[in-house]
């Protein structure tokens, strides 16, 4: 069984992610929308991640609904936005760990655990409930990479592989499209400590499937090349020129969202061009997706499936 420190603690001055807002989520909601109670919008087998992270079957992915950031552009708004349980979510650990039994019952053999960082508590106690079920999945940690240092301490020896963003390599411009201050100087604290657990060796199993490692999201936007170039530029001058980077070129204008230019349309050919060209350049180890994939990844939680998979 695991020990899950401070829980009660954390959850009644809410200090799981970096704003600290201190928030009695047993009483009422912190920042995040969230309360003490664990809300699960979707637990689903996903072949659409990093091929060492789905692997031939792909993942069980645990999507957490809330956010601890309100990106103006979220790909996840239907969950993003709303901590409060719609009536096909889940919110019981039993019900959340039946799903994950039953997803891993059709041959996935990781659970990803999906915007994590502001349920993380909850998080603990889901794997401490597949724990005493006798089940030991892999177990990757899939963030917006505004994690908070201490906490992330608390998963060493729980997470297998951490798969989580780094958005900006710009204070304003994190201010301006997620809502958040000193993003750089937080998601690269976050960075360091996942780095310090895991290195950048990325170690695969027999089934070309992560076992152990890091590998870093960054998602192109439209009109934010100097943003792209120069936060993996960062990432290889204060982690490490050897990281796994995903270079993500998914993004699109979601449905339902009312969006200021240029987020209001796709990616160009030459801008993505432009920030993969500086990709290989650096000599990142990794992945880049093609710029079609924009037409690809575009989940939809209202569907039982929602990667219609």
């Amino acid at each position: 069984m695991l020990s899950v420190p401070n829980f009660d603690t954390s959850l009644e001055a809410c200090s799981l992610c970096p704003h600290q807002c201190g928030a009695n989520r047993h009483a009422g909601v912190g920042r995040c929308g969230v309360s003490a109670q664990p809300v699960v919008a979707s637990v689903c087998l996903h072949r659409g991640e990093e091929p060492p992270i789905s692997g031939s079957v792909g993942i069980c992915n645990v999507f957490f609904a809330g956010c601890n950031l309100r990106c103006a552009f979220c790909q996840n708004h239907q969950i993003s936005r709303h901590g409060a349980a719609q009536p096909s979510w889940l919110t019981s650990y039993t019900a959340i760990a039946n799903s994950i039994e039953q997803c891993l019952q059709r041959g996935a053999t990781a659970v990803g655990f999906v915007s994590p960082s502001h349920q993380l508590a909850q998080m603990l106690r889901i794997v401490d409930e597949l724990h005493h079920r006798g089940l030991r999945p892999r177990i990757v940690y899939n963030s917006n990479g505004y994690d908070s240092p201490q906490m992330l301490r608390l998963l060493e020896g729980v997470v297998d592989v951490y798969l989580p963003d780094f958005k900006y390599a710009n204070n304003a411009l994190a201010l301006a499209f997620s809502g958040v201050e000193r993003y750089v100087e937080t998601a690269t604290a976050a960075l360091a400590e996942m780095y310090r657990q895991k290195g950048a060796s990325l170690v695969l199993n027999d089934n070309g499937e992560a076992e152990f490692g890091l590998i870093v999201r960054h998602l192109v936007l439209p009109e934010q090349t100097d943003n792209s170039i120069a936060a993996l530029r960062l990432l290889v001058e204060r982690i490490s020129p050897r990281l796994h980077v995903s270079l993500m070129a998914q993004y699109y204008p979601p449905e339902g969202l009312s969006l200021p230019s240029p987020l209001n349309r796709s990616l160009t050919p030459q801008e993505y061009a432009a920030v993969l060209a500086e990709y290989n350049a650096l000599g990142l180890r990794g992945w880049a997706q093609e710029l079609s994939s924009a037409q690809t990844y575009r989940p939809n939680f209202d569907a039982e499936a929602p990667f219609g998979e």
